[in-house]
């Protein structure tokens, strides 16, 4: 009788196991600055990504039906929370590749301390930090959006096409600010600029009117802020026009935010200008804006093209690769490398058709061509902002 039970039991097992699901869902993580200096940027990052797992999913799913889950972390834009994040996704709950983390110090801390010894792909939509590109990372490590070391560069020579030939810079003291402060001083010097004030800050301090006065006793009219406009960066906006300290203000994409505009007003910042990534107006920018206005998103908001083409493409590398972490990078480069059909923003069911025939694809991002070079870098374009109404409105491209 004892053995009979065992064996109706293992039967039943063995029924219940073929009638359970054959496959678990494929989870990607999702790390962002859901709090600290970017909080008020992430929810539309996020929401962008979260748009590409809903086309997925609506077209069919992936690999063999299965749902792709975005896993949603806050890497907060701090090195610590975000090896915290990483080591949760990666650990715990089994993630096959990242979108994220947002923030440069944030890439640079889970990468080297969780992702690339993991052997676990991430794609970052906003770290921009030049650093990022000399990690040794054993081509794990990936980004949507240009290096900060073109982003400083751009705005250097934008500004002395501007007129503005002097001026003071204020960077924070981290991996974004640092990289971004260097590239923009080494270009605007070299091309005959003259930077009046030079310094790095700490974050969350309640008063940077020292700072602001140093800064501004080289006599220069204009500050460069580069830094974050939910962050210290408001704090420092705020306390310079409180006090006078300088009559125009220069951010990069870190600034350019809702926060100074919601809390400064935006008659106050009529000589404030930012600049930031913007998409290549194409038919694959249009699809993009189009599905993401569908949803409430807005569609100019910062980063979202990037995040939501980090999110697509590791959909397809997961594809191509058949689910097989191991083989999601180089089917990342495969899926986007200038050859192959294109395939647009939310053109799930062809893509995966092709991939199934083994027909080569290219896909064609919201934000541009995303041509991986050896250091997963890509290309890109930018545009200088000013604030108009409540939002932002581009005043020039940037080269």
């Amino acid at each position: 009788m004892r053995t009979f039970r065992i064996a109706a039991a293992a039967a039943l097992l063995g029924a219940t196991a073929l009638a359970a699901p054959a496959h678990a869902d494929v989870k990607i993580g999702l790390l962002g600055g859901v709090s600290g200096p970017i909080a008020a940027m992430a929810p539309a990052m996020i929401d962008s990504a979260n748009l590409a797992i809903s086309q997925v999913n609506d077209a069919g799913g992936i690999l063999d039906g299965q749902k792709l889950v975005g896993v949603v972390g806050d890497s907060a834009c701090n090195p610590q929370n975000a090896t915290d994040a990483a080591t949760k996704a990666v650990n715990i709950e089994g993630v096959v590749a990242v979108v994220g983390p947002h923030c440069s110090g944030a890439v640079l801390a889970a990468a080297n301390s969780v992702t690339i010894p993991a052997g676990i792909v991430i794609v970052t939509p906003s770290g921009t930090s030049p650093e990022i590109t000399s990690l040794k990372d054993n081509d794990t490590v990936f980004r949507t959006v240009p290096s900060d070391d073109f982003q400083g560069r751009a705005l250097a020579r934008t500004l002395l096409e501007r007129g503005t030939k002097k001026v003071a810079v204020a960077y924070l003291n981290n991996d974004y600010g640092k990289g971004l402060a260097e590239s923009f001083r080494a270009e605007f010097e070299a091309q005959g600029g003259e930077i009046a004030g030079y310094a790095a800050h700490e974050g969350e301090k309640a008063s940077y009117r020292s700072n602001l006065a140093d800064l501004a006793s080289g006599g220069a009219d204009t500050l460069v802020i580069l830094d974050y406009g939910d962050g210290s960066g408001l704090t420092m906006l705020r306390q310079a026009l409180e006090n006078g300290f300088f009559e125009n203000f220069v951010g990069a994409d870190g600034m350019k935010s809702d926060a100074p505009i919601k809390e400064l007003g935006a008659e106050n910042l009529e000589t404030f200008l930012a600049s930031a990534p913007v998409g290549e107006q194409s038919t694959s920018l249009d699809a993009f804006s189009k599905a993401f206005s569908d949803i409430g998103g807005d569609p100019s908001a910062i980063f979202v093209t990037t995040s939501y083409d980090a999110a697509f493409m590791l959909a397809l590398a997961i594809e191509k690769a058949g689910g097989d972490k191991a083989k999601v990078a180089a089917s990342l480069r495969e899926i986007s490398n200038g050859e192959g059909e294109p395939i647009l923003p939310g053109e799930w069911a062809k893509a995966k058709e092709l991939i199934a025939a083994g027909t080569a694809i290219d896909y064609k991002g919201a934000a541009g061509e995303h041509n991986f070079d050896e250091a997963g870098d890509v290309p890109g374009a930018y545009a200088l902002f000013r604030v108009s109404g409540n939002g932002f409105e581009v005043v020039s491209e940037m080269k």
